[in-house]
């Protein structure tokens, strides 16, 4: 498939998405990371998004709780060019009912090629990463393409 290229910007729309086993450490994260944080538009599952706001005062655009569709709401705003970084603290430990969507929201990030962190080590090194406040050019699927040629057939 033929690629195109897109620039994410210097204010990043990040997606913030814990599992309930990785609340706590989601929130902590945050809250070490204010002055960073800040300074970029930020999106979250609901419950997730509620603890975020309420313990770090950030302003978070809250979806539905995952389990309800908030991962698949996520997913829609990367495949739309909405998101341009998750943060994903998962639990490998822990059944989750709706593994699927978890799944799912992964391809959708590497299928966009937008960065992605599962822990906390990861998203430090992305929060702390030169590219967090200058635009980056990144490569994407040409689905637009990909259609007219397929409507060609």
């Amino acid at each position: 498939m033929d690629t195109k290229s897109q620039v994410i910007p210097a204010k990043k729309r990040i997606a913030l998405v814990a599992h309930d086993g990785k609340k706590q450490a989601m929130v902590s994260w945050c809250q070490s990371h204010l002055d960073k944080l800040a300074v970029h538009q930020l999106y979250a599952t609901g419950t997730t998004g509620n603890l975020i706001e309420k313990t770090s005062g950030l302003a978070v655009t809250k979806l539905l709780s995952g389990p309800m569709g908030g991962d698949q709401q996520i997913g829609a705003k990367i495949a739309e060019n909405e998101i341009h970084m998750l943060i994903f603290f998962w639990d490998p430990l822990a059944s989750q009912p709706h593994d699927p969507d978890v799944k799912a929201l992964l391809r959708l990030a590497a299928v966009w090629n937008i960065p992605v962190a599962c822990n906390e080590t990861t998203a430090d090194m992305l929060l702390s990463s030169m590219m967090m406040t200058t635009p980056i050019e990144r490569q994407l699927p040409d689905y637009e393409q990909y259609l007219t040629d397929r409507l060609a057939l």
